[in-house]
C-alpha cells in the first residue's frame, strides 16, 4: 500500500495566528486565559491549550469580571463584543482576518440598505457572527433549493457573501442560482472563501485520480475538514474523516493500494504523523508527499499580545 500526502494541508495562517494569540496571552498574563468557544475546531488543539491553562467557555457569563477573554478564530456578533465591554472584560480578538473581511462586507452592504444573501451553514459560529452584523438585512442560504425559493422585497438591491470554509463548488452552484434569479446581485470584490480552504480542496481534486481511499484528518465539527471528505466521496472514493490514528479501522484498507491523506486547516501536523505511523503498521510501504501550492501568508497579531 502506497500513501500520498496532499499539500498544502493542516494549519492555515488564521489558525496559526489564533493559537499563537492564546499561547502568548498565557505567557504574558498567566493562566487562566478564557476563550469564548473553541479557539479553532479541533479537539487536539483545544485540549493542548487547555493543558496550558486556557479555559474554554460557551458564554461570557462564565468569565469572571476583569479577566482576559479571547474571541475564537470564527468571529463573534457585535452583541458579544458589547456584552464583554459591558462586563468589563479585556478582549483579545483572534478572529481570522479573512472572516473579519466578511463582517466588514456585511456592514457595508447593510449601510447601503441592501439585502445580503449569506451563503453558508446557518448554525456555524462563523455565520452566526456575520449575521449578527446586520440581522435585519441578512438571509442565510444553505443550498441550491433555498436559493431557488428565496424571495426578497427589492431585487434591485442585493449582495452576496459566503462563509469562508465552504466547498468552492457548492458555493459557486448556489451563487449561480442566485445570479440567474437576481441579475442585479452584487458579488464580493474578492472571493470570500478562504485561500487555504480552496487550496486544500484543489489538492484533493488533483490527487483523487491517483488514490482509491481518502483519509481526511480533522475534527467532526470542522467545516473545511468535512468539505474535504465530501470532495473525495463525491468522486466515488471511500473517504473517512478521523481526528486521530486510533479511529482507523483496518478493514478500510482491504482493497486499497493507494491512500490519500490530507488534513483540515485546524489540524496539527502531529495528528498526520500519528496516522502515518499507524498506516505503516497496517502495511504501508511507501509515502510520497505531492507538491502543492506554497502558502506563505502570515497575519499580524493584536497589539496586546505582541
Amino acid at each position: 500500500m502506497k500513501v500520498f500526502l496532499a499539500r498544502p494541508r493542516g494549519f492555515c495562517a488564521g489558525v496559526d495566528r489564533a493559537i499563537d494569540i492564546v499561547e502568548r496571552a498565557l505567557m504574558r498574563f498567566g493562566a487562566p486565559i478564557y476563550v469564548r468557544h473553541e479557539i479553532v475546531h479541533n479537539a487536539v488543539v483545544v485540549n493542548n491549550l487547555r493543558s496550558k491553562g486556557a479555559m474554554f467557555v460557551d458564554e461570557l457569563a462564565d468569565v469572571p469580571p476583569d479577566q482576559q477573554v479571547v474571541f475564537s478564530a470564527h468571529g463573534v456578533p457585535p452583541s458579544v463584543v458589547e456584552e464583554a465591554e459591558r462586563r468589563g472584560l479585556r478582549i483579545i480578538d483572534a478572529t481570522c482576518p479573512l472572516v473579519t473581511k466578511v463582517h466588514v462586507g456585511a456592514q457595508a452592504w447593510a449601510h447601503k440598505d441592501y439585502t445580503i444573501f449569506l451563503v453558508g451553514h446557518r448554525s456555524h459560529v462563523e455565520v452566526v457572527g456575520v449575521v449578527g452584523e446586520a440581522p435585519e438585512h441578512t438571509v442565510v442560504i444553505e443550498n441550491t433549493t433555498e436559493a431557488e425559493a428565496v424571495q426578497v422585497a427589492n431585487p434591485e438591491r442585493l449582495a452576496v457573501l459566503t462563509q469562508t470554509t465552504l466547498s468552492v463548488d457548492e458555493a459557486n452552484d448556489i451563487i449561480g442560482v442566485l445570479q440567474r434569479r437576481f441579475p442585479k446581485l452584487e458579488l464580493p470584490l474578492n472571493d470570500d472563501i478562504c485561500y487555504a480552504t480552496q487550496n486544500r480542496q484543489d489538492a484533493v481534486k488533483a490527487l483523487s485520480p491517483s488514490v482509491d481511499l481518502w483519509l481526511v484528518i480533522g475534527d467532526l465539527t470542522s467545516s473545511n475538514s468535512n468539505r474535504l471528505r465530501e470532495l473525495g466521496q463525491a468522486r466515488g472514493i471511500p473517504s473517512y474523516l478521523i481526528l486521530s490514528a486510533d479511529q482507523i479501522q483496518p478493514e478500510w484498507f482491504d482493497d486499497a493500494k493507494a491512500v490519500g491523506i490530507t488534513s483540515g486547516a485546524s489540524t496539527p501536523e502531529v495528528s498526520v504523523l500519528g496516522v502515518l505511523e499507524r498506516l505503516r503498521e497496517l502495511g504501508a510501504t511507501e509515502v510520497e508527499e505531492i507538491e502543492g501550492v506554497d502558502e506563505a501568508i502570515e497575519f499580524s497579531l493584536p497589539e496586546s499580545v505582541r
